[in-house]
């Protein structure tokens, strides 16, 4: 009798795949599906946590798991690098040699920071005066190195956009500020932004806002600076209209790309994302190849409230696609970002597509606890908080009562 189980595999076991693997893993019978998950390597990051590593408000061993660890047992799991996916063959080459045919695709590599990509910055230097914290090694390094700062110019820096949690750069600049004020060191230290664009942030209201808390905190901003090297020797940072800016201490973020087997299989965007419809997540040129999290070339926030929301909703059109039905579910850019900014206080962003952040409560109207676009200690528990609900809800797929399509209730637009 010939064997008629189907194959979905879902290359990537961050936030996005794992999700989706154990939220399909429930609802498609064993006897029909087969589902595998390939992870390159058996470490699971809580991402947010990074920000925290360098100013010892989490501990490096709080944001590290095993990836298997949260895979439904019910799943095939296959621990490799992906070579290649060849679309029209429906087959996902391995390193090694390995072949997975598949009936649907689920990309979820996500979006890795590529300091190769900005000439100068992976010198001798790099992980020292030259800090990152986009990776589990950078944040440890750059938690050493700020212990040891005394004084000087620190430089906060973004290469380009689009970048994972695009208010992290923002977030570091004020916690940064507050870690030298509890140090008794504030005045000795200037802190100092450098953005290519030509605010604090890419939604004008929430850009405003941010805008005026640099300037409260004595940090100051450089807009549009479009980098062309790191000088690590005469510790400057050139831009392509030949600005300088000198650093004693540099934390940059830099360019930000989608897995490199997206570019060899033909499936992405000059960035290595894979272009897909943005309400439904599938990609653009294959029916039965999706993108989600941070692999999408989606135009939002990457972000894991951007992965949550997606997928639930790319969970009912799947069903949708393989039932041969058309797609009955939208997504609308939905994305909420706690933004932490010092003094054991944070904001809350909660916007669309389509609606810049407004001011209000979040996530029951009146009510909250958290307030939007204002600073609160409630939002600042809430973003400490969410390691745990990560952990033990997030992750095994269990629901989190929060509807994925954005609420207007109990909002209000902030002034532009």
């Amino acid at each position: 009798m010939e064997n008629t189980t189907k194959n979905l595999v879902v290359l990537g076991a961050g936030t996005a795949g794992t999700m989706v693997a154990n939220k399909l893993r429930k609802r498609l019978p064993d006897s029909e599906w087969t589902i595998t998950v390939v992870a390159k390597d058996d470490i699971h990051d809580y991402q947010p946590g990074y920000l925290f590593i360098p100013f010892g408000m989490n501990t490096p061993q709080q944001i590290r798991r095993s990836s298997r660890q949260f895979l439904s047992p019910d799943l095939t799991v296959v621990m490799a690098e992906v070579e290649r996916v060849d679309a029209e063959a429906n087959t996902v080459h391995l390193e090694g040699g390995r072949e997975l045919p598949f009936d649907q695709l689920v990309i979820a590599t996500g979006t890795t920071p590529r300091p190769d990509q900005t000439p100068g910055t992976e010198g001798p230097e790099f992980h020292k005066s030259v800090g990152e914290f986009y990776t589990f090694e950078g944040a440890v390094a750059l938690r050493d190195q700020l212990a040891r700062f005394t004084g000087g110019r620190l430089v906060v820096h973004i290469t380009e956009l689009p970048i994972k949690c695009p208010v992290a750069p923002l977030e570091f600049a004020f916690l940064a500020d507050d870690y030298f004020r509890k140090r008794g060191l504030r005045d000795q230290v200037e802190i100092v932004f450098v953005t290519p664009l030509d605010g604090a942030f890419t939604k004008p209201v929430a850009s405003k806002t941010l805008g005026h808390l640099l300037e409260e905190k004595g940090i100051t901003v450089e807009t549009d600076f479009m980098i062309e090297s790191i000088d690590q020797e005469e510790r400057v940072i050139r831009s392509y209209d030949e600005r300088e800016i000198a650093y004693d201490q540099l934390v940059t973020v830099p360019l930000n790309m989608g897995a490199d087997f997206v570019a060899a299989s033909g499936l992405g965007d000059e960035l290595n994302y894979v272009p897909v419809d943005k309400h439904t997540n599938r990609s653009t040129a294959h029916d039965n190849i999706w993108a989600l999290g941070d692999a999408s070339n989606i135009p939002t926030s990457k972000a894991g409230s951007v992965a949550h929301f997606s997928v639930e909703v790319f969970e009912e059109n799947f069903m949708d696609a393989i039932a041969g039905r058309p797609l009955s579910h939208s997504f609308d850019g939905h994305a909420n970002c706690f933004v932490e900014s010092g003094g054991g206080k944070a904001l809350l962003l909660d916007f669309n597509y389509d609606t810049e952040p407004l001011t209000g409560s979040f996530p029951l109207p009146k009510v909250g606890p958290m307030s939007l676009l204002k600073e609160s200690r409630a939002n600042h528990l809430g973003k400490l908080a969410f390691r745990h609900i990560y952990w033990n809800a997030l992750l095994p797929g269990r629901p989190l009562g929060l509807p994925s399509e954005m609420s207007m209730a109990g909002k209000v637009p902030a002034d532009a």
